[in-house]
């Protein structure tokens, strides 16, 4: 579907595609990113996410489009340096979630990604750390509900997202 916006999803697919050129993301896997040029692109990224979402609101589906809405929310998530922002945004993603412009899922990781920053538990266990113990997730929130909580946004059982981080990191 393609929104009322094609320049606007123009230009959120070029921003994805150098996000995931600068942070290691190839066709057939992961490669070491190069550090100071993911930080520029994602601030170049970021920048252009505040100016959009300034003017538009959240880029939702009827706007840009699904793959250009899927393209904003991976920029957002990318936005670590300006976790203010990345609040901002939180609340803006919200709204079009509840009126449908946006995946429940994407809300559960920026969510988590916020909560993470804060230093407090996330809700769905979707950001992981790599430290002296290995890749493991950051400390979640009442763990015992984590799968109904995934659930709930349509994310797959936490078991079955680890073991593919895993495969993939």
């Amino acid at each position: 579907m393609t929104g009322r916006r094609p320049d606007l999803a123009d230009e959120l697919l070029r921003r994805k595609a150098a996000d995931q050129h600068a942070h290691g993301v190839r066709e057939h896997g992961l490669v070491a990113p190069d550090l100071d040029g993911m930080r520029t692109v994602d601030a170049e990224n970021t920048t252009a996410l505040k100016r959009i979402t300034a003017e538009y609101g959240w880029p939702g589906r009827t706007l840009v489009g699904e793959e250009a809405a899927d393209a904003a929310w991976l920029l957002v998530q990318h936005a670590d340096a300006d976790p203010d922002y990345q609040q901002h945004a939180l609340a803006l993603l919200r709204d079009a979630v509840l009126r449908g412009e946006a995946e429940p899922r994407h809300l559960a990781y920026l969510t988590d990604r916020c909560l993470v920053h804060r230093g407090e538990p996330q809700l769905y266990g979707t950001q992981y750390v790599t430290d002296e113990q290995g890749l493991r997730p950051h400390p979640v929130a009442d763990p015992d509900k984590l799968d109904a909580r995934r659930a709930d946004v349509g994310l797959r059982p936490q078991a079955e997202y680890d073991a593919r981080i895993r495969k993939d990191y």
